[in-house]
């Protein structure tokens, strides 16, 4: 009896712990959008032509997937909220970029972030391999001040099959 409980109570936890949750829909756009103006241009959201700021230019249509708003700039630049980062060209809304960034910051697969934010796994895989290239190129290559450091064991065996 004790087994056969014990197996249910770790039937049922693996379902929940494979369980995706589509937490994508619960998230406002609107807040998304500021949340991402604040962190990719510094609440200054500027034409990448000419530099002139987003009040001088005009809304020239709105995507239909992402529902971003592309302005069109008086020296007749073309851009929108992703221009200028590495979700330039991509049809996310707002809330599925914030959600592959948390994935990517907490080393969640791929698949579980793709499928969560519904889309493709090789998606969120180039995604994430450019977020990743970009972190690197951005690491400082002076050493550290130190003449000793403080290392965790954390990723002692990081890659190493069991």
């Amino acid at each position: 009896m004790k087994d056969r409980l014990m197996s249910r109570t770790s039937a049922r936890h693996d379902i929940i712990a494979g369980m995706d949750f589509p937490i994508v829909d619960l998230l406002d756009d609107e807040l998304s959008t500021a949340w991402l103006l604040k962190y990719f241009h510094q609440n200054q959201l500027k034409c990448p032509h000419c530099g002139q700021s987003v009040a001088e230019a005009r809304v020239f249509r709105r995507t239909k997937k992402s529902g971003l708003a592309v302005y069109r700039c008086p020296c007749q630049g073309v851009y929108n909220l992703y221009s200028g980062t590495v979700f330039e060209g991509q049809h996310l809304r707002p809330a599925q970029t914030i959600l592959l960034l948390r994935g990517v910051c907490k080393g969640e697969p791929t698949a579980s972030v793709a499928r969560e934010i519904g889309v493709a796994r090789q998606t969120a895989h180039d995604l994430r391999q450019a977020l990743q290239s970009n972190a690197a190129r951005l690491q400082p290559e002076d050493p550290l001040p130190d003449q000793r450091t403080e290392t965790d064991e954390m990723f002692q065996n990081a890659g190493e099959k069991r």
